[in-house]
């Protein structure tokens, strides 16, 4: 079962998708679904103005179809590469059919931020896209701050934005937003959802920010106690 069948199964269960739109029938029969993340992942290959192998290669990882519909995806992302045109009523589309399931839409924005970063940089230009993409999906600035952060860091190295955390935010709280961080990005989730392998590197690269995140304050927090005395 492809990424496509798991994550319309997922959706049919998953604890926040009770009222999903999601299609009647057998699970991972959404034509509407696979269409969308075939053409928004072509559409951000082309964001930067060259669309290239490595990037396809990038999309065939984590959003691997079945054998079978393998050659009309490969089709069907070439044509919609040959321009970001349309990009935006896709993401609307995903949006609209699974909008009461936040987890499902972040994990096909880490899978576009894996694309992005197929051949080793990603561009103002498909920052800009991904940024788009997520206000579309119903992420504020905020939560996209930290979901890119948990990809590329932070331009000025803020730990609070890899956990989307208030300066101010106590230690208790701090430490339960961590583990609610963790549990949300840990590898276990990816066996336990049933997405495809290559998920699980896109969830260790999270894991590890989020810890060096928690890390890098509670060092802080030490270090100006200490200095308090």
């Amino acid at each position: 079962m492809g990424f496509w069948s798991r994550i319309a199964a997922l959706a049919v269960r998953h604890p926040d998708a009770g009222d999903c739109d999601c299609p009647p029938g057998p699970p991972g029969e959404d034509p509407a679904f696979s269409t969308a993340v075939t053409a928004l992942g072509a559409k951000l290959a082309k964001a930067d103005g060259r669309a290239r192998v490595s990037e396809f290669d990038a999309f065939a990882e984590v959003f691997s179809p079945e054998a079978a519909s393998e050659g009309n995806v490969q089709r069907l992302y070439e044509l919609a590469r040959q321009t970001t045109h349309g990009y935006e009523s896709y993401a609307r589309q995903l949006a609209r059919r699974y909008r009461n399931c936040p987890g499902l839409l972040e994990d096909v924005l880490d899978g576009l931020f894996h694309i992005a970063g197929a051949d080793g940089a990603v561009t103002d230009d498909e920052e800009a896209y991904l940024e788009r993409v997520a206000e579309l999906f119903g992420f504020g600035p905020l939560s996209y701050r930290r979901i890119r952060a948990t990809h590329l860091g932070t331009p000025d190295g803020d730990p609070y934005a890899v956990l989307d955390a208030p300066h101010d935010v106590s230690d208790a709280d701090l430490k339960a937003l961590w583990r609610r961080r963790i549990a949300d990005a840990h590898p276990d989730r990816i066996h336990a959802l049933g997405l495809p392998e290559e998920y699980l590197d896109i969830a260790h690269a999270k894991s590890a920010a989020l810890n060096a995140a928690y890390d890098a304050i509670r060092r802080e927090r030490l270090e100006i106690a200490t200095a308090r005395g």
